[in-house]
């Protein structure tokens, strides 16, 4: 009896964060939408990977920056202006969110979220990004 209940409380739990990681990684509003996305980009926003270093070696979308989610609060004007389009990216969507809100507070006014990788726009080259 106490087995089942404790099986039961788990399984509702691990079913909660499921429901809570689809939500947030695609739900409406989550990230910016594809159209802006896609703008800022052939605009020639500066596209950022917010990555681990490994993560960005391991394929990243042509053109971009690396610059890991934990050193964006001592990016000084390594980005140049604060007036400047900044696209960032990550592999899921949440560091991505997060690293648009530390840049906005670091004063860039132009931030879009990319949300993940696998579903920013490809390049006009036609290269998958």
């Amino acid at each position: 009896m106490v087995l089942t209940v404790v099986l039961a409380v788990v399984g509702a739990a691990a079913g909660a964060a499921l429901v809570w990681f689809v939500w947030t990684t695609f739900a409406p509003g989550y990230r910016d939408p594809a159209a802006r996305i896609a703008a800022k980009i052939a605009s020639g926003a500066l596209v950022v990977d917010v990555r681990t270093p490994p993560e960005f070696h391991s394929g990243a979308f042509p053109g971009a920056v690396n610059l890991p989610l934990h050193e964006l609060a001592e990016v000084g004007d390594r980005l140049g202006p604060r007036s400047r389009a900044i696209v960032v990216y990550c592999a899921s969507g949440h560091r991505s969110k997060r690293a648009a809100s530390v840049l906005r507070q670091a004063g860039f006014s132009d931030v879009t979220n990319g949300g993940p990788l696998f579903s920013l726009p490809r390049r006009e080259s036609g290269r998958d990004a």
